[in-house]
């Protein structure tokens, strides 16, 4: 029954990915740049709740995966070739070789400890990719294609045109078909399908290994370690290699990020895309296999959508009530949007945490409950 409903569930989730330039076209979020950060921040969140969500250790760190990813792929794309797949290969590798050096000294220690040493390791990351290694890095002003660089496999550029990154000939911003549906103007191009294949392709191994022993064992450590440890069972081989696969993952985001723009910068190896991703698995369910997913669109949708919003936008909105109702609300909610979104975000989480402490899974299993139990109770009054 379980691997029926697994099935169901895999079925369902990637019917929703190939379809979402169609699903998300009236939220004005259809756009591909847009859906592909909805599933390269997706790839994130899943692999960082394989080390969270099971195990509970709470990283702060793992930004600096997804930072070396960014690099890597960048490096491949100069030297070899822009062929997405070495610069994807070397990115999961260089960041699974990096997670396993800092969960290697991280996981020595539990809990807070633990959570401020991946702290400590991410901003050294970020400051040495900002200074110390600018010859790798470029500094500040991030690594990028030039037109000089070698690239052995695809020889010389075109004079005066960077190349595009590209899978097997296929342009990843190439728009491929562009229907007009139900009067909206959808775009499908290569780029998005990448990252979906890749998205359904990191739901699935997430949902072998949370099936799996391995994926028991993890969760045991999450409930209690101490006890695992007196029966005489050593948990760090299990805890270190799912913090190696969490940070594969980032590294595999990372990686993506590089395809859709050819840039990689130190910001992203920053404490504050780790704190987001954290955010990410929290808001949706931690320790749930679409939650992570959820958290993820929901953070990007309002950092793309609402930052937006300005006061222009807004004065657009209320044009049709008088002039100071109209100028009263703008005041209103004018901190609330643009650049003040993560206000909104605050509110929000806040809510979510209060009253859905499992996250947006945890809400929408309570409505689930709510209409059958609706249903159940209507179907037993109509009998009697």
């Amino acid at each position: 029954m379980k691997l029926m409903n697994d099935r169901t569930l895999l079925i369902i989730f990637a019917a929703f990915v190939l379809a979402a330039p169609l699903i998300f076209a009236p939220t004005g979020a259809a756009y591909p740049d847009l859906l592909q950060r909805f599933a390269i921040y997706g790839i994130f969140a899943i692999g960082f709740n394989i080390l969270f969500g099971l195990t509970g250790y709470l990283s702060f760190g793992h930004a600096a995966f997804l930072g070396v990813g960014s690099y890597a792929s960048v490096w491949m794309f100069k030297l070899l070739t822009m062929n997405i797949i070495p610069a994807l290969i070397l990115a999961v590798v260089m960041a699974g070789l990096f997670s396993l050096i800092i969960g290697y000294v991280s996981l020595r220690r539990s809990g807070i400890y633990f959570s401020i040493l991946t702290l400590a390791f991410a901003q050294m990351s970020y400051n040495l990719a900002y200074s110390v290694l600018t010859p790798l890095t470029n500094g500040e002003t991030g690594l990028q294609l030039r037109l000089d660089d070698p690239r052995y496999l695809d020889g010389a550029s075109v004079e005066g045109t960077l190349p595009s990154t590209n899978l097997f000939g296929l342009e990843m911003k190439e728009v491929f078909w562009n229907p007009n549906i139900l009067g909206y103007d959808l775009q499908f191009n290569y780029g998005y399908y990448v990252c979906a294949v890749l998205l359904i392709a990191s739901f699935y191994i997430a949902m072998r290994i949370f099936r799996s022993p391995f994926g028991l064992m993890l969760r045991a450590v999450k409930t209690n370690q101490n006890r695992l440890r007196y029966t005489g069972i050593n948990t760090r081989p299990y805890t270190l290699t799912a913090f190696v696969i969490s940070g594969m993952f980032a590294g595999l985001a990372g990686g993506l990020l590089a395809t859709m723009d050819p840039l990689a910068g130190a910001e992203r190896m920053q404490w504050t895309v780790g704190g987001e991703v954290v955010l990410m698995v929290v808001l949706g369910g931690m320790g749930t296999l679409i939650g992570p997913i959820l958290g993820a669109v929901f953070i990007k949708y309002f950092e793309n959508i609402f930052s937006k919003i300005n006061e222009g936008v807004l004065h657009s909105w209320f044009a049709i009530m008088p002039e100071w109702l109209d100028n009263t609300l703008v005041a209103i909610v004018s901190p609330f949007v643009g650049k003040g979104w993560h206000l909104t975000l605050g509110a929000l989480f806040m809510i979510v945490v209060i009253f859905l402490p499992g996250g947006l899974v945890d809400g929408a299993k309570r409505i689930g409950g709510w209409i059958t139990g609706a249903n159940r109770r209507k179907a037993k009054a109509e009998a009697e």
